[in-house]
């Protein structure tokens, strides 16, 4: 017979995000603005223009985008924000270069229903309040959606009706719970959400000087 103790929640974070099979559409326009970085994804602005997690980064970042795989400069990347830009100098189909993606100007919401896209597909989420996130989540990743499988950091996080950039993901957030099974001590994690520097940090990110 197995005898569980009660359960003790701790917080994780994680940087880099496992995907599992969610329902995806694949005709959602907002994925063309998805695209793959690294081991994460990121964002296509507008103007050869790349938004992304500062963490998918390297010093010499290549990009997969419109089919090509091209190489990127790094334009700014965070310290304290986990967020880098990126520029792309190659030549892009002219039906790239005329995609311009706008940052939400309201803050997210609780409730509110969102999009995250990558190239793949666009799954459905929605904003979570803070008393729905595990115990003791530090006050800057308050910003959160409802766990979905597909979207790693560095994945756009879109409002459904305005389709404008809400956000990048950066991490997920996770309850690990702790059980003793026999005499055995069992920890399992379940991943609850999925933190997102919110559209108002990253427009005091991107530099002035920089149009998109």
């Amino acid at each position: 017979m197995h005898f569980a103790t009660p359960s003790c929640l701790v917080l994780i974070a994680a940087m880099s995000l496992a995907g599992s099979a969610y329902p995806q559409d694949i005709h959602n326009p907002l994925r063309f603005y998805a695209i793959h970085i690294g081991g994460g994804y990121g964002v296509y602005l507008g103007k050869g223009i790349v938004i992304t997690a500062a963490h998918v980064t390297d010093a010499e970042p290549r990009v997969e985008i419109a089919g090509r795989d091209l190489p990127a400069k790094v334009v700014k990347r965070g310290s304290d924000v986990d967020l880098a830009l990126l520029s792309i100098d190659e030549h892009l189909p002219a039906r790239l270069g005329l995609r311009h993606m706008p940052l939400c100007q309201s803050p997210p919401g609780t409730g509110q229903p969102v999009f995250v896209a990558i190239p793949e597909g666009v799954v459905q989420s929605y904003v979570l309040s803070p008393s729905q996130l595990p115990p003791d989540t530090p006050a800057k990743w308050q910003t959160a959606i409802r766990y979905v499988g597909p979207g790693n950091s560095g994945a756009g996080v879109f409002d459904a009706h305005e389709k404008c950039l809400l956000g990048i993901i950066s991490r997920k957030l996770s309850l690990v719970q702790i059980k003793q099974v026999d005499g055995h001590i069992v920890r399992e994690t379940h991943d609850i959400a999925k933190y997102f520097v919110p559209a108002s940090e990253i427009a005091k990110f991107i530099p002035p000087e920089v149009r998109f």
